[in-house]
C-alpha cells in the first residue's frame, strides 16, 4: 500500500491511500486537482550520505569514503509533490541528485544492520538539491545543502517489500532522463547506514536517511520539471523557479 498525506478541501491533513489519478481518506475519494500533496512523513531531521555511489564521486572527481559521509538537512527544506522550488539567488550552479529516502517508524539507537530494517516505516522519493557555489567553499555544507525547500520529497511511503533490493532510481528534468541506476550500486546498504547513523544519533519516528545519488547530476535552470522515479515507490515531481 501506498500512503500519501494530503490537506483535504476542508483544509484538515489527511494520511490516506494513494490511487495514482485520486487519494482517498475515510471513505471518502478526491482526485489529485483537489488535495494538496504534503510530504509523507514530518521529520525533526534528514540524514543524507554523499557519495554514496562510486561513479557519482568519481564524476565529482571526489574520493570514494571509507565509511558513510554524512550531513543534515533540517526540516525548513521540506517540500513535496507539485511544489515550485525556488533556487538561492545570484549561484552559478544548483545541482539536481535523485535518492532512494528511508523514512524511519520506530524511535532508533545503536541498531545492529540485521535489526535496521525492523526500524524502516518505508521508503520514497528525494530530490537532494544541491547548491555547489557555497558547497565547494565550506566543510559543513549548511548553505551549500540546507536552504528552504532543498529537499522535495514524496509523493507516498512505500512499505519496504514493495520496493525491490535492486530499485532503479532515475531522474528525469523536462521529459529528459538525466540519471538512470538502481540501489545495489550502493556502497553502503540502507542497513549500514542506520548502523553507522545511530551509532552517533537518535532517529526519531518520521526521519529520513537519504542514501545518496548516482552519477548524473547536473544544473537546474528557471523553469524546469524535475520528476524523481523509485522503482517500488512512484514519480515525485516538483518545479523549479530562479530567485529574483
Amino acid at each position: 500500500m501506498h500512503r500519501v498525506r494530503f490537506r483535504d478541501p476542508a483544509g484538515s491533513v489527511r494520511t490516506g491511500q494513494w490511487h495514482d489519478d485520486h487519494v482517498s481518506f475515510g471513505g471518502e475519494t478526491y482526485s489529485l486537482a483537489e488535495v494538496e500533496i504534503l510530504p509523507p512523513c514530518e521529520p525533526t531531521k534528514i540524514v543524507c550520505i554523499g557519495r554514496n555511489y562510486a561513479d557519482h564521486a568519481a564524476e565529482l572527481d571526489n574520493d570514494v569514503p571509507d565509511r558513510p559521509l554524512l550531513f543534515l538537512k533540517p526540516p525548513n527544506t521540506l517540500a513535496a509533490h507539485g511544489d515550485t522550488v525556488t533556487l538561492p539567488a545570484g549561484k552559478e550552479r544548483v545541482d539536481w541528485e535523485a535518492e532512494l529516502a528511508v523514512v524511519i517508524g520506530t524511535q532508533a539507537r545503536n541498531v545492529a544492520a540485521e535489526d535496521a530494517m525492523d526500524y524502516v516505516a518505508g521508503f520514497t522519493c528525494m530530490n537532494d538539491v544541491s547548491n555547489r557555489d557555497d558547497q565547494n567553499k565550506e566543510q559543513n555544507w549548511v548553505r551549500g545543502k540546507a536552504f528552504d525547500n532543498s529537499a522535495p520529497l514524496g509523493p507516498v511511503l512505500a512499505t519496504p517489500d514493495e520496493v525491490p533490493d535492486d530499485a532503479s532510481v532515475e531522474l528525469r528534468v523536462n521529459g529528459e532522463t538525466k540519471q538512470s541506476s538502481s540501489r545495489d550500486y550502493m556502497m553502503f546498504s540502507v542497513p549500514e547506514l542506520i548502523e553507522e547513523i545511530t551509532t552517533y544519533l537518535t532517529l526519531e519516528p518520521g526521519d529520513v536517511v537519504s542514501t545518496g545519488t548516482p552519477e548524473g547530476v547536473g544544473p537546474l535552470s528557471d523553469g524546469d520539471h524535475v520528476a524523481v522515479e523509485v522503482e517500488g515507490v512512484g514519480v515525485l515531481e516538483h518545479d523549479v523557479r530562479s530567485a529574483e
